[in-house]
């Protein structure tokens, strides 16, 4: 996965920010209160950088995951957050994928030129359990948005996603478990239905990890190893393909790309659970590169 994050901390406002992961990293590593919100002056234009010939460092048709130590529609970021999307606006051919909890305040922060949604930005919510997907989810169903998505993560109740399914609105769904301080449970049998919701409705699905605490059959494994959380993942078998997901990518004055960037893999990424959702491997393809998503179009995930 590979992240933009143009500001850094947050607030928290549900169940699912208990525990949160950034804010127990910021102190394990010494950094400031995961509270206390800045802006990332130094990677503000990661996606604009260029290598000395000249070329995008981010190539056509890559995916980066924006504000994964923040969120984006944060209050605290609205002063900061049209810079944000004028860069998304020169990289037309990048897309960029969107988390928020705050799902409330997305049609509020959309740019003034935003229509009927961007082709290149995917508005997605987080549904860490039964009541905030029934607060967060229609409110992303009534935003207009070219791509939307659910992550149910942490993942410390049941989901039902079958009513918002069933609109056709929804491209892709991912779950996974909780870890670090606290983590609480994840049930298999919440994701086996979840799984059951996103198959009916031929929507794409990843279970990336179990979490530290997974509950299978009725019996508790404690897994601390995230590479081991996301094996088991893997080996559970909870992943769809569902119908594809075409990025319409384009270069600065809307000519279609064709020539995108091919994920490549390493040999452990084979049983990786995130690798549906992966951008792949960062070292250009000098790695081997597995059999991965050759049968699917291209702009297609």
């Amino acid at each position: 996965m590979r992240t933009w994050n143009p500001w850094h901390g947050c607030k928290k406002i549900s169940e699912g920010c208990a525990n949160c992961y950034m804010y127990f990293l910021d102190r394990i590593h010494g950094e400031k209160d995961g509270s206390q919100i800045y802006r990332c002056s130094g990677a503000s234009d990661l996606p604009l950088r260029k290598s000395r010939d000249g070329s995008y460092r981010i190539k056509s048709g890559e995916t980066l995951w924006v504000c994964m130590t923040s969120d984006f529609f944060l209050a605290e970021a609205d002063g900061w957050r049209e810079d944000a999307w004028d860069v998304m606006r020169m990289r037309p051919d990048v897309i960029f994928y969107l988390l928020t909890k705050r799902a409330d305040r997305i049609a509020k922060c959309l740019p003034e030129d935003w229509g009927d949604g961007w082709e290149n930005v995917s508005l997605n919510v987080t549904a860490e359990n039964g009541l905030r997907a029934k607060e967060r989810v229609p409110i992303l169903l009534d935003v207009p948005a070219k791509h939307k998505g659910v992550t149910c993560a942490p993942f410390i109740g049941a989901v039902d996603l079958s009513p918002y399914l069933a609109t056709g609105k929804i491209e892709q769904v991912s779950c996974g478990g909780e870890n670090y301080d606290g983590a609480r449970i994840c049930n298999f049998d919440w994701v086996k239905a979840l799984y059951e919701q996103c198959k009916e409705a031929d929507v794409k699905f990843t279970f990336f990890e179990t979490g530290t605490k997974f509950v299978k059959d009725g019996r508790l494994y404690t897994i601390r190893d995230k590479s081991v959380q996301s094996e088991m993942a893997h080996k559970s078998g909870m992943r769809i393909k569902g119908k594809p997901i075409y990025y319409h990518l384009t270069d600065r004055l809307g000519i279609p790309i064709d020539d995108t960037y091919k994920p490549h893999f390493r040999a452990r990424c084979a049983v990786c659970g995130s690798r549906p959702v992966c951008n792949g491997c960062s070292e250009c393809g000098r790695c081997e590169q597995q059999e991965d998503t050759n049968d699917i179009p291209e702009n297609a995930i």
